[in-house]
This record gives structure tokens, C-alpha cells and sequence, in this order.
């Protein structure tokens, strides 16, 4: 078994459970990191950011490891979705020492900028869709309702 560092404080609690459930299936397999790697098609480095919660692992990578260690993958790909919209948006969390007690509004302010931009985005992309299918759906019940010219 594998002796883990602890995950990153800034990792939200939906990516640190599927980090850890990611690494109780690797700790199954008993491979090391290259020879999870030569089984799949990421590298070791990638798998060792994975794993660290450094990194968000893609959706292939989790079908990957299920498939490599047996195991089924609904409920893994389930644990990313609920991961996927609160990791930190095209950043690394990186482990650090914990911040000086005057330093504590800078390092939250920095993980609120880090975060922010990639939240405001997904939720305007989602907001964007939904005013568009309520717009289609709309058109369309508009199209139904209106009398054909035949009669």
C-alpha cells in the first residue's frame, strides 16, 4: 500500500473524495506508478499529479484505472462529475506550507482569482444554454399553436 501525502488544503471536498477513491483503486492494483502508466495511456508524471490532487485527472483517465483495476466505473465517473465544476478551472492546486498569519488574505484572495474566473464562465455557459433551449421550446410551441393556412 502506498503511503500518500495529504491532499492539498485548497482541493474542494467533491475532488478530494474522488482523488481518494482514485487512489484506494491504485493501492488495489498494486502497480506502480510506470506500470499503471504502461497500461494506460497516461504517463506516470500525469498519474503522479493525479494523485496528488496536483491536477484534475480527465475522464479517461478514471475510465482507465477502473478498467485496469476491475472496477466499475458509473460510480467513479459520477464522483468526477460532482469534481469536475469546483476543481480549480485550468489550474494546478499546488502543496505549499501554510501561509504567515499576516499572509492568510493574500493566499485566499489568490485562490478566489485562481477559481473565479473558470466558475463565472461555467455558469454563464450553463445559463447560455438553458435561455437557448427555453427559446427553441418556445419557437416550437409558438410553430404548434399557429393555425396552418389550410381549412
Amino acid at each position: 500500500m502506498t503511503r500518500w501525502r495529504p491532499l492539498p488544503d485548497a482541493l474542494p471536498r467533491e475532488a478530494r473524495l474522488l482523488v481518494e477513491q482514485l487512489r484506494q483503486l491504485k493501492d488495489r492494483t498494486d502497480l506502480s506508478l510506470a506500470e499503471l502508466a504502461r497500461r494506460t495511456a497516461y504517463s506516470k508524471s500525469s498519474w503522479q499529479r493525479y494523485l496528488s490532487g496536483a491536477k484534475q485527472p480527465p475522464r479517461g483517465a478514471v475510465r482507465a484505472l477502473c478498467r485496469v483495476a476491475g472496477a466499475d466505473q458509473a460510480r467513479l465517473l459520477a464522483l468526477w462529475e460532482l469534481a469536475d465544476p469546483v476543481w480549480p478551472y485550468g489550474t494546478a492546486v499546488t502543496v505549499s506550507a501554510p501561509p504567515a498569519p499576516g499572509q492568510v488574505p493574500d493566499a485566499v484572495s489568490e485562490a478566489v482569482a485562481a477559481v473565479g474566473p473558470g466558475l463565472e464562465y461555467r455558469r454563464w455557459r450553463t445559463a447560455a444554454l438553458v435561455a437557448f433551449a427555453v427559446i427553441v421550446l418556445l419557437v416550437a410551441g409558438v410553430l404548434w399553436a399557429w393555425p396552418s393556412g389550410s381549412g
